[in-house]
């Protein structure tokens, strides 16, 4: 398929080397189509000052104004000893506000020649902080006169576009460079269906383009936004419906439970009954599981909801069946806790072939990394030879070596961290595709889940299994109240008399400093002059001071596995009393003894983060406490996150929080297209009915023609959103 000649053509023949080489490399932007579809973020309109109350600190700002004043200091300095310093101070002002600007050294003579009272201009700089005063210091400006026939033109429009840009190239020159592309929108293709377009009103793409670059009025960003909103949700949609159109077709064994199999022996010796919702998903899994095209089912749950319960009654009516099933966890530690706890609930039904095991019972291996030849090798030979129908594993699974005797259903946990790949090589390890259960404790809203795992149906279980206790969450404001975290260490030796156990979470290891690719601070890390607290200093300092006299143990990811796995066991066990470790305890690690948490530098963890480190408490049926530590002031974004996750324990709530307070980022993961996100206008919270409506569009679409042959212009589209490869892996960020 062509891709339309003109905005094919690469930017170093249309603007010229210098410009081109720093839009592809800041802002991922290679050729006109590119920049074309390089928006504005917002518009100012003429002489409106970005408001002086809102301007950001050390963000790019551009604003419109006019100077009211310009003095031109002298100073000593130690560049400048005999009082030669200049430095020009010109104030700026839109009426409604006042900003200083400032400008040193040789770099105050065009300045002072050219911003003289009244004149108006565009200012783009960084604000900063100077005694206490917004400034921008050195900005780039550009004169606004009336006299050039382009400033003229450019600037006529009512609404000036302020492009998302970098320190090495300011709005307006963005802005120019897409005046001179501007023309070559009128051939842009259309991907929308024109019975669609015509249908929903929307405007053409040419016109959406010149209208979201050279807006007269409101109206046209508006028209330019719905329609462009558009092209993004559904060329999406489309890709997630060929994907799902494709796995239809595809062959699977129906796998349908014996009546008095596995799973029944397994069912009667449940000590207590599955909640309604867990009855619900699982009869939605097994009448999957009994037809004849793969299960491709999202199973979404909170913390503790009984998420793997549903999942081993899968795999048992799978293995009921005559087939096996493999689980896939992401790390070692949760792969050996799935293996611990599944073992423990199946008791003799889990030593298939074994001394004192059931006859109907079968065999559950574990397969990880670290495991010794011996075991592997024997973990693999049940495997091969069906003796083992069920397994549990990390990326040791998908290795080329492991192979099954009949592989029917694929249960991977936390699927945020793995992507399609794997779930991929892993399906094809079986005689035909196995059913795939993808499993996720991240609550996620219904758009996001329509549109990252658009592929997947979705099952949601939302009620917690009796017994489990609520969670009482607090912030602790360890800068501004010392003795709030005083009485946090207090809390957790009183849990401990009461014979419960405590976790401390910290967001580092502590042992990392002589890898200086690691010493790089971040920004945030520089602003706060301080890195984030460590697992090994904290445990040394709770152990000789406040819970000094207390069993503490530590567990980090980069403890050898048998380490690990002894730590846990000690803690599961009621040995340790207090577990100070990094987020490796974040997915999974089951023990309902443990009741209280104490999140160090709460704020640099995310929303979903806290939540699911939070559901490690209060798993038994003593309550939860979860105690968020943070030194980041009352009024700060970061306190304003901490407060919403110690406000409710409602997931769902939280996840739309999180989105809001992120942005969406990529919602297909990082796109291999280096910095361009497939997401310019489409905000996945905000614009639900569209996402919701072009996916029943697209699944019309894609039913009624697979191949796309009646319709170029989408096909186009789809290439540029994803070559070949992608739209097989969609990537799961």
């Amino acid at each position: 398929m062509d891709l339309v000649p003109a905005l094919e053509e690469p930017l170093k023949k249309v603007l010229g080397p210098a410009t081109a080489k720093v839009m592809a490399e800041h802002l991922g932007l290679h050729s006109v189509g590119d920049l074309l579809h390089h928006y504005p973020r917002r518009y100012e309109e003429r002489g409106q000052l970005t408001h002086l109350a809102d301007l950001p600190m050390d963000e790019h700002v551009t604003v419109v104004a006019q100077v009211a004043d310009a003095r031109l200091h002298t100073f000593a300095s130690a560049k400048a000893p005999r009082g030669k310093g200049q430095r020009l101070e010109v104030t700026i002002t839109d009426g409604s506000g006042r900003l200083q600007l400032v400008f040193f050294g040789h770099g105050v003579h065009k300045p002072h020649k050219e911003l003289l009272p009244g004149t108006r201009a565009m200012f783009a700089g960084k604000v900063s902080l100077f005694n206490r005063r917004l400034q921008l210091a050195h900005p780039a400006y550009e004169l606004l006169r009336g006299d050039a026939e382009e400033t003229v033109e450019t600037w006529a429009g009512a609404l000036i576009p302020l492009y998302p840009a970098t320190a090495k190239l300011e709005s307006w020159k963005i802005g120019k460079a897409i005046q001179t592309v501007l023309p070559s929108a009128q051939e842009a293709v259309d991907p929308l269906p024109d019975s669609l377009r015509q249908g929903r009103g929307l405007v053409p793409l040419p016109e959406a383009l010149l209208k979201i670059h050279r807006p007269h009025t409101k109206a046209d960003i508006a028209d330019a936004h719905a329609r462009l909103k558009w092209d993004e949700a559904f060329v999406l949609q489309v890709a997630l419906a060929r994907r799902r159109h494709a796995d239809a077709q595809l062959p699977a064994v129906p796998r349908k439970p014996a009546p008095d199999g596995l799973l029944s022996a397994f069912d009667d010796r449940l000590p207590f009954t599955l909640t309604d919702g867990q009855q619900k998903v699982s009869k939605e899994i097994f009448d999957d599981l009994a037809t004849d095209h793969p299960m491709h089912r999202l199973l979404q749950g909170e913390v503790g909801s009984g998420k793997t319960m549903v999942a081993l009654r899968a795999m048992l009516a799978v293995v009921d069946a005559g087939g096996q099933a493999a689980m896939l966890a992401p790390t070692e530690v949760l792969a050996q806790q799935h293996h611990r706890s599944i073992v423990e609930m199946m008791g003799e039904l889990a030593e298939g072939g074994m001394l004192g095991g059931s006859e109907r019972g079968t065999k559950v291996v574990l397969l990880t990394g670290s495991m010794g030849t011996a075991a592997r090798r024997q973990a693999m030979l049940d495997l091969v030879t069906g003796e083992a129908g069920i397994v549990i594993g990390t990326h040791a699974l998908i290795e080329d070596k492991v192979q099954f005797h009949d592989l029917g259903l694929v249960v991977v946990d936390e699927q945020h961290r793995f992507g399609v790949e794997q779930r991929d090589a892993l399906r094809g390890k079986g005689k035909q595709p196995p059913h795939l259960l993808v499993m996720t404790a991240t609550p996620i809203p219904r758009t996001v889940a329509m549109t990252v795992f658009g592929d997947l149906e979705t099952s949601v279980l939302d009620q917690l299994p009796a017994g489990r206790s609520p969670i009482a969450s607090h912030v602790v404001p360890a800068a501004d109240k010392p003795h709030f975290l005083t009485r946090a260490w207090e809390r957790v030796r009183e849990e401990v008399e009461n014979g419960h156990q405590a976790y401390v979470v910290c967001p580092r290891i502590g042992d990392e400093e002589d890898d200086p690719k690691k010493a790089r601070k971040s920004a945030e890390d520089e602003a706060e002059k301080r890195p984030p607290l460590a697992v090994l200093d904290i445990a040394d300092q709770l152990a000789k001071g406040p819970l000094s006299g207390l069993r503490v143990e530590v567990l980090h990811g980069r403890m050898h596995p048998d380490d690990k796995d002894a730590v846990m066991r000690r803690f599961a066990a009621g040995e340790t009393h207090v577990l100070v470790a990094t987020t490796v305890i974040e997915v999974g690690v089951n023990v309902p003894n443990a009741t209280a948490m104490v999140i160090m530098d709460a704020d640099r963890f995310g929303v979903s983060q806290l939540h699911q480190l939070r559901g490690r408490v209060g798993r038994g049926s003593a309550a939860g406490l979860c105690l968020l530590v943070s030194e980041m002031p009352e009024a700060s974004p970061a306190r304003q996150r901490l407060n919403a996750v110690a406000s409710t324990l409602d997931g769902f709530e939280l996840s739309r929080i999180d989105l809001e307070q992120r942005r969406e980022g990529d919602v297909l993961g990082q796109a291999q297209s280096g910095a361009r996100t497939s997401l310019r206008v489409l905000a996945v919270i905000e614009d639900e009915e569209i996402i919701a409506e072009a996916r029943q569009e697209a699944t019309a679409v894609v039913e009624a023609d697979p191949e796309l042959t009646g319709l170029p212009g989408l096909r186009t589209a789809l290439d540029a959103l994803l070559d070949e490869e992608r739209e097989q892996y969609l990537e799961k960020g």
